[in-house]
């Protein structure tokens, strides 16, 4: 199993990247917390990963903290819950929110997650509480990168486009994405990174 991943960051998008090491081009899935920690593409990228083996594929999933990936592997213990959308759930809210939400029994947290409803919010909590609660505890001393890219998209589509093509995709409907980083925008000024356009957006969806 693959635990771990450096090299260039070849590709990236909001959801997926592409990492170059040995002449191999490794394809790994991500959340959006990842993504606003990447360096530019061509950069070197040291990430954890999740490989996780079914028998029509092989995936890897990749996160920028231990912690990231303790807590999807946490989430993949949730009965109907896979790896999808526990990126999804863990690209609506922030970490250590998402995993205070489970251990407190916060359903009305977790329902505000796009792709999550009231019985799955609640079968979260019943089946993940006690282990949120150890995971709590082995995190308790470590903290993750506080940095964001500020990388500004010269070529391309324009920030705002992409952001609302990453939030339609993790669910939210277009409508409201648009929306939301219309107001992001209005806010943080049109010149913003993607990075950026994102955490405004997804702050503003949290109100």
């Amino acid at each position: 199993m693959i635990a771990h991943l450096e090299g260039v960051l070849r590709e990236k998008t909001p959801a997926r990247i592409v990492v170059m090491t040995g002449g191999v081009g490794y394809e790994a899935w991500i959340p959006l917390s990842t993504f606003m920690e990447l360096p530019d593409e061509g950069k070197t990228v040291s990430l954890h990963v999740h490989t996780h083996v079914r028998e029509e594929a092989f995936q890897l999933y990749a996160f920028t903290t231990g912690f990231e990936r303790a807590l999807f592997e946490l989430l993949l213990r949730a009965t109907g819950v896979g790896p999808r959308l526990a990126l999804a759930i863990l690209s609506g809210l922030e970490a250590t929110r998402l995993l205070d939400a489970i251990r407190h029994g916060a359903v009305a947290t977790l329902r505000a997650i796009p792709g999550v409803g009231p019985k799955l919010a609640e079968r979260i909590v019943v089946e993940l509480r006690e282990r949120a609660a150890d995971l709590a505890v082995a995190n308790a001393a470590s903290t993750g990168p506080q940095g964001v890219a500020e990388q500004r998209l010269a070529d391309g589509p324009p920030a705002s486009d992409e952001a609302v093509s990453a939030l339609v995709n993790l669910g939210y409907p277009r409508a409201q994405a648009q929306r939301l980083v219309d107001e992001a925008v209005a806010e943080i000024g049109a010149g913003a990174s993607l990075e950026i356009c994102l955490k405004a957006a997804l702050r503003r969806s949290a109100r």
